[in-house]
């Protein structure tokens, strides 16, 4: 795709073609994909006691199937992991409070997590659901073929084709391999919140939100799951009500949720180890590579070490779209380095963050974590 990043508009996302507003598209929050790894890490070695029950809570997806005989980027092989975490937008079933279902479920929030070859560290990329990119050929539900297409918001990919399409346009976006996939909804989410206790964050500014239905004093809070997720999906009350501001708000609390994980204690105490690992497989989607609970468990203990401020956050570096202020294209130059930084296994340099509309948002800082999660870059 062409740098189209000259111009700025006044937010990313904010509305549909033509600057509508569209308050109805609430988002979830992809977030708690990575958390719930971390959640079944810390209690994996008490598993095996209940392993039938959570082994039939999983749902797996057969991508390298569906994308078999694609040109796909090869696997490096070094040890290294990237793993796509999205967040479903469905409003169907129990999630039928937050909109209007539609018929089409979005991934409006996605994030690629890379874990470094020695499992100690890794690097989070969040992609803006608005991001305008080229979608490879994918194949619906019914199996039927959709054609590619070029300039297309990001998150038209799970909507069209689910999530081999969504793999499918991250691969090519990046030319990185995906080893596997990992999904969860507005219902997974909060609940996997309130069975872990709460998360605990610091708000440095009042944040009332009637979309996202938040309403926050300043200072410190231990948000339950409803609170949680209204978190994750304000935007328009902080910083320059942009998507890319939300994405800020979305990373801080992905540092407090591990740390969270990890002060829990439950090893502990058998009944809420169960509830959470009940919880957290009943909650996500996954590849079917990880859809079994051995499977899953051996991949998040290969997290376990890996605490908030060992983890890097950022926004793939974007600039809006001269076409169409609500929309947003990768910054051609600088996403490369961040590309590339991941392929050799390295933190992304600052130099490919500093020209990213992400970085002027407003939104940093207004939400904070524990002392050990540092703040999220843009």
């Amino acid at each position: 795709m062409n740098d189209r990043s000259g111009g700025e508009g006044r937010t990313a996302g904010g509305g549909g073609r033509g600057g509508k507003p569209r308050s109805r598209r609430r988002r979830a929050a992809v977030v708690t994909a990575w958390a719930t790894a971390a959640l079944i890490a810390v209690g994996g070695a008490g598993l095996g006691y209940v392993w039938f029950q959570l082994d039939g809570n999983l749902r797996g997806v057969d991508i390298d199937a569906q994308l078999y005989g694609r040109d796909r980027p090869r696997d490096i092989g070094d040890g290294s992991m990237d793993i796509l975490v999205l967040g479903s937008d469905s409003r169907s079933g129990a999630n039928s409070s937050y909109g209007r279902d539609d018929g089409a479920a979005r991934a409006d929030t996605a994030m690629i997590v890379h874990v470094n070859e020695g499992h100690r560290s890794a690097t989070v990329v969040s992609i803006p659901r608005d991001t305008l990119v080229d979608r490879p050929a994918c194949t619906d539900s019914d199996g039927g073929r959709i054609p590619p297409a070029d300039g297309v918001m990001f998150n038209s990919a799970y909507e069209v084709g689910g999530p081999a399409c969504a793999v499918g346009t991250v691969e090519r976006l990046s030319g990185i391999r995906m080893d596997h996939y990992l999904e969860i909804d507005f219902t997974g989410f909060k609940k996997l919140v309130d069975e872990l206790g709460g998360v605990e964050i610091t708000t440095t500014e009042a944040i009332h939100d009637r979309d996202s239905r938040l309403d926050l004093p300043a200072g410190t809070h231990t948000l339950d799951g409803e609170q949680s997720l209204a978190l994750v999906r304000t935007r328009k009350s902080v910083g320059d009500g942009s998507d890319l501001g939300r994405i800020q708000l979305q990373q801080t609390f992905v540092k407090a949720f591990i740390a969270q994980v990890k002060d829990a204690g439950l090893l502990t105490d058998p009944v809420r180890l169960f509830g959470v690992a009940n919880t957290a497989t009943k909650a996500v989607t996954t590849d079917s590579d990880l859809a079994s609970v051995s499977k899953l468990t051996g991949f998040a203990r290969s997290l376990s070490g890996i605490g908030p401020s060992d983890v890097q956050m950022v926004t793939l570096p974007v600039g809006y779209d001269p076409y169409d202020p609500n929309r947003v294209v990768p910054i051609d130059r600088d996403a490369r380095q961040v590309w590339s930084a991941l392929r050799r296994d390295e933190p992304v340099p600052a130099s490919a963050l500093r020209n990213s509309a992400a970085g002027r948002s407003g939104a940093d800082g207004v939400v904070s974590a524990t002392p050990g999660a540092a703040s999220p870059a843009g």
